[in-house]
């Protein structure tokens, strides 16, 4: 082979090399990632075996109770795969009540390893029974996540956020309730077997400037159309004025023959 086209061949071989190893290998989440400070505490004190609060900034931090040594984080896409979420600020608890960050996982002999599809938890021997916690981005008055714990599920809306209003708000799987607490809602499920948990939600100003603006669409639909019954209706008086729509006698239409053919 001529060598000019060897150090490109090389070249383009490195590169398709590194991003299959990106592509299909793993890699693992940086320290800085996983010992952040969450935006806000952990609801470690809770009675569910999954905990999520959604943040006003489209990001969410979650709770769950750990029942086997594992746990793979990921988001389905529409064609029926899997894309890795990012994690931040991830926390594990003991039944004692001790905490510690991400990087401890790994040091107590965990791994917490990130590829295209997924994030791999795996947590350290010593960890049965208790608690992990990460904080992710969301989608703005939109959660959507597999149920990656089956059991009891808490979510947390942001203040002033409600689910109420079909087909504002909707709730997915069914069999839940909603809570008050204070100016926020928490939507509680005793038991979900489903693949995931969806819930869409809306500010209650939003029901009001949509019910405004329907209001302003309806008075300008009904202007609009007296408008155009006015114009017709003197559009027919002007033609009738003209004489073009005064009926002809019967003589204009006799069905008689041509004169002088009679």
């Amino acid at each position: 082979m001529n060598r000019r086209y060897l150090i490109p061949l090389a070249l383009v071989a490195l590169t398709l090399s590194a991003g299959c190893a990106g592509f299909f290998g793993s890699q693992s989440v940086s320290d800085e990632q996983l010992d952040e400070e969450p935006p806000s505490p952990y609801v470690w004190d809770n009675d569910v075996n999954a905990h999520i609060t959604i943040t006003e900034n489209a990001r969410f931090q979650a709770v769950y109770r750990v029942d086997g040594d594992s746990m793979e984080l990921f988001r389905r896409d529409g064609f029926g795969g899997r894309n890795a979420i990012p994690v931040s600020a991830v926390r594990y608890r003991y039944p004692n009540g001790t905490v510690i960050t991400g990087t401890e996982i790994r040091a107590r002999g965990g791994a917490i390893d990130r590829s295209r599809s997924r994030v791999s938890v795996t947590f350290p021997n010593d960890t049965a029974g208790g608690q992990f916690a990460f904080t992710s981005s969301s989608t703005p008055k939109r959660f959507s996540l597999p149920a990656f714990v089956n059991g009891s599920y808490a979510v947390v809306l942001p203040p002033d956020r409600r689910v109420d209003v079909f087909p504002f708000g909707k709730v997915d799987p069914g069999g839940y309730e909603v809570v008050a607490d204070g100016d926020q809602r928490i939507i509680r499920w005793e038991s979900v077997e489903t693949d995931a948990v969806s819930v869409q939600f809306y500010l209650q100003r939003d029901l009001l400037i949509f019910g405004g603006a329907a209001a302003v669409l309806a008075v300008v639909g009904a202007g609009g159309a007296f408008y155009y019954k006015r114009r017709i209706e003197a559009l027919r008086e002007r033609r009738e004025a003209l004489g073009l729509d005064v009926d002809a006698g019967d003589d204009e239409f006799d069905d008689g023959p041509p004169p002088g053919m009679g």
